[in-house]
């Protein structure tokens, strides 16, 4: 894996330090790891913020319920029960 150089605070360093000792984890995984969490809650309010929009758009709504009607049709097309 690549990797690099970058500064971080004492106060990040020192917080990194002890969940390591807590977990028995390496500095590089919990950072990695709450990078990738960041993200995805980035990823997350985006969508909501998309999905409001989407609500508060009654013709758009309107639109969005009508194919999800259409789509409903197919979850268990041609399965029996």
């Amino acid at each position: 894996m690549a990797s690099t150089t970058m500064r971080i605070s004492q106060e990040a360093r020192e917080t990194l330090q002890k969940l390591s000792s807590q977990t028995g984890r390496k500095l590089q995984e919990l950072l990695d790891e709450a990078v990738e969490r960041y993200r995805r809650e980035l990823f997350l309010k985006e969508a909501n913020v998309a999905f409001a929009a989407l609500r508060a758009d009654k013709e758009a709504w309107a639109d969005e319920e009508e194919e999800r009607t259409a789509w409903e049709g197919t979850l268990a097309d041609g399965l029996e029960e």
